[in-house]
């Protein structure tokens, strides 16, 4: 068994918001996910999707979407992302009811892999605005827009708590972290998400979000402090699945 990783499908077969005019990445990119996870991903394998799956705002219009995904090779786990907002976190227990089998959502809870305990919520950083100078470099940031975020990000550890607790309790000790958002902002080295991963010895975190060539190291990418990170956007990975274990 192998488990992979991706995010961002944004998927819009019931929303009209095409992706092309985000770059010829994009161009086809439903054609490209199911290509490729079909030749990557086994029936026996595990494949985590890190978030924002469709443009529907409400469940009925992402059944298509979704159904998509269910068609997919290999178990399915999804994570919240910042554009799914059909999914309130309060809800999540009601959506694994209604897809039992078919797939698995991540938010307050865990799932397992081998003798692994998948953990994981949304997230959050902060993303400006940053002021800049001449030559481009950051001397400033929007300090009230920073402290609601900081809200934003203690809500989003609690949740994640809750999954390393819940595992804890469980008696798993080995974790793999997934996250939607990136652990740390661009202003920072370590934050809130890093400490925790590190506090609970997780050898692997996982996330996506950032988009484009200029954002794809906004954040933390490869092994530091013994923890392995990877991003996961599906224009970074070209839409290939990463193989995480």
């Amino acid at each position: 068994m192998s488990l992979y990783a991706i995010g961002d499908f944004h998927l819009s077969f019931q929303a009209d918001k095409p992706m092309d005019q985000f770059g010829s990445v994009w161009k086809k990119h439903e054609e490209k996910i199911q290509k490729y996870c079909n030749r990557l991903i086994r029936p026996e394998d595990t494949l985590v999707i890190t978030g924002d799956h469709s443009w529907g705002r409400k469940l009925e219009e992402c059944r298509e979407g979704l159904a998509f995904i269910e068609a997919l090779p290999g178990r399915k786990i999804l994570l919240r992302g910042n554009h799914d907002m059909f999914w309130d976190a309060k809800k999540t227990e009601r959506l694994n009811r209604e897809y039992q089998g078919r797939l698995s959502f991540l938010q307050n809870n865990y799932y397992v892999y081998e003798d692994y305990a998948l953990v994981g919520t949304k997230g959050y950083t902060f993303e400006g605005p940053f002021y800049l100078d001449r030559r481009g470099r950051i001397v400033g940031w929007d300090e009230e827009k920073e402290a609601h975020a900081e809200k934003l990000i203690d809500r989003e550890i609690k949740r994640l708590q809750q999954s390393f607790d819940a595992a804890s309790a469980d008696g798993y000790q080995k974790f793999i972290m997934f996250l939607h958002y990136p652990p740390t902002s661009v202003i920072e080295k370590e934050s809130a998400f890093t400490r925790i991963a590190e506090q609970y010895h997780a050898e692997h975190v996982v996330y996506s979000h950032c988009h484009g060539e200029s954002r794809y190291h906004d954040s933390i990418r490869g092994e530091y402090h013994g923890i392995n990170y990877h991003l996961v956007s599906g224009d970074f990975l070209k839409f290939r699945p990463e193989r995480i274990l």
